[in-house]
């Protein structure tokens, strides 16, 4: 599943940790926000980590002088037969094969993940 951000770019559901949540936390409680439902099994924590340029985001200013990067984590839940409601923050949401993924991703970092994921399933 993929969601489309209002900037017009296609990734999974993502964003960061609030306060002292632990990344698991964080992937938990923006699956609720993203795409309105609680993961249906324990999430999984995939290998397939990544940084991101402080510079990227709105808030860099706040990270202070010493934060440089971002450190990326990524999990997978199964969904099973939940409804999915996409939030405010994205403009639409698709299903789609694995190969159809790789070309819509924009980032290495998701198409690594997603490459791992799809290795795990087999």
């Amino acid at each position: 599943m993929l969601k489309r951000s209002d900037d017009g770019y296609w990734q999974f559901v993502a964003g960061g940790g609030e306060d002292a949540e632990l990344p698991i936390e964080a992937a938990s409680r923006e699956t609720r926000e993203e795409i309105g439902i609680a993961p249906v099994s324990r999430l999984m924590q995939l290998d397939s980590l990544a940084t991101v340029p402080r510079n990227c985001f709105a808030s860099a200013q706040a990270m202070g002088p010493d934060v440089y990067v971002i450190p990326e984590y990524c999990f997978a839940t199964n969904v099973g037969g939940s409804e999915l409601t996409l939030s405010d923050e994205h403009t639409d949401l698709r299903w789609v094969s694995y190969e159809e993924a790789c070309s819509l991703l924009r980032w290495d970092s998701n198409r690594n993940a997603l490459w791992e994921l799809n290795e795990r399933l087999k």
